[in-house]
């Protein structure tokens, strides 16, 4: 087998409002849209994105009713700073500020309308008094 894209698909209430919040600040265009349905991609390496209407018909029966919860969608990218800025300007509410973990992982985050989590990550040499 080999895996030529990845994609992530997310149940949401409002498939128009993520689709407006991935594609105005974060990037994505769509590539397919319908009642309850839309395709996002971006030109680089991340991952494509399927926004469904919760309750669609296509999904099956025990998954309709599911919302995206208790996931992160998470973006490994450079410039953090310049992105967290860059959002805030845009309007975009910021749920977790610029932060440097001790690991070495430097963070932020925010929510799409319909509470979906995306992280925005870049990984600096830790600063832990044991890599000194």
């Amino acid at each position: 087998m080999q895996i030529t894209a990845s994609t992530v698909s997310l149940t949401v209430d409002d498939v128009a409002a993520s689709q407006r919040f991935f594609t105005t600040h974060l990037g994505y265009v769509e590539q397919a849209a319908a009642d309850g349905f839309a395709s996002l991609s971006r030109d680089d390496a991340a991952v494509d994105i399927v926004l469904l209407r919760r309750g669609i018909e296509v999904l099956p029966a025990d998954q309709r009713v599911q919302r995206a919860s208790g996931l992160i969608l998470a973006f490994t990218s450079t410039g953090l700073e310049t992105e967290e800025k860059r959002l805030r300007a845009e309007g975009v509410e910021i749920t977790m500020p610029l932060r440097e973990e001790p690991w070495g992982e430097r963070l932020f985050q925010v929510s799409d309308p319909n509470g979906v989590i995306v992280q925005f990550v870049e990984w600096v040499a830790p600063s832990g008094p044991e890599n000194a």
